[in-house]
């Protein structure tokens, strides 16, 4: 085991990542439902539902309890190119970034939509 490894299974450095991607998920969020490059919030939804996750999108917009995602489903919506580009942009291992997403786009979303309708703006 090199310095390196004991580097990477440090409790600390893991902290320290945790920290950064707290610190830039939001960003990237608005990046993914603003009007970075995936067209808005709508857009998302769409390409969502489109990719056969409808069940988790309606659970996001309704009122009740929000159903997972993966972070492999949610790569394969944005693209892998899309989340590469994210990830060098902030400075976050693209495995990271993807399973962050897939854990904060659901409440995101559900923010997104009150009473249970997504936002005309979206």
């Amino acid at each position: 085991m090199g310095i390196l490894d004991s580097l990477e299974n440090s409790p600390e450095l893991k902290g320290m990542l945790g920290q950064l991607g707290a610190a830039v998920i939001p960003v990237v969020l608005g990046e993914v439902m603003g009007n970075g490059g995936q067209g808005g919030l709508s857009a998302i939804v769409a390409k969502l539902e489109q990719a056969g996750l409808g069940e988790q999108v309606k659970s996001w917009i309704g009122t009740g309890q929000n159903l997972p995602i993966t972070a492999e489903q949610l790569q394969q919506v944005l693209g892998s190119d899309t989340v590469k580009q994210l990830a060098a942009r902030f400075n976050i291992p693209v495995d990271q970034l993807s399973q962050v997403l897939a854990q904060q786009l659901p409440g995101a979303v559900d923010s997104a939509s009150p009473n249970g309708k997504l936002p005309h703006t979206a």
